[in-house]
């Protein structure tokens, strides 16, 4: 996952995550099982984006991809009642992704697309020709 439980804290507060997490409201703290599913839930959306171009896992998660991560979760969470200034985060955070994953914006690691050549490469060989002008005797 690209975000963590201390990440949606230190953004959006305890008590927003408890209203978003606390369904029924009667336990009153953050309910984990429903925020690490969002969490998930966001993570495997970024991965969408991402698998095309990187190598997933990533080796490091760069400080950009937690913030997406906590937008997409933070809207998630809200299901369909998400307030404007939620949903235009959101809207923001695909489209941060799409241009990630078309390449028009980089993470600043290697991808895919800029590997290093192999030597592992087919060869083709070839003993002369069979067919010819000089060899043909007046057939070609």
């Amino acid at each position: 996952m690209y975000a963590a439980r201390n990440d949606m804290t230190k953004r959006f507060g305890e008590e927003e995550l408890i209203l978003l997490t606390d369904r029924d409201g009667s336990t009153g703290v953050i309910d984990d099982t429903v925020l690490n599913q969002a969490l998930a839930d966001a993570s495997a959306e970024v991965d969408g984006y991402l698998g095309g171009r990187y190598t997933l896992p990533l080796p490091s998660v760069p400080d950009v991809l937690v913030r997406i991560c906590c937008d997409v979760a933070r809207y998630l969470l809200h299901d369909e009642h998400a307030p404007e200034r939620i949903e235009k985060r959101y809207d923001n955070a695909i489209d941060f992704l799409s241009k990630l994953g078309t390449g028009k914006i980089s993470l600043g690691m290697p991808d895919e697309g800029d590997a290093s050549p192999s030597n592992n490469t087919a060869q083709m060989c070839s003993d002369g020709r069979v067919f010819g002008r000089k060899n043909s005797k007046g057939f070609i």
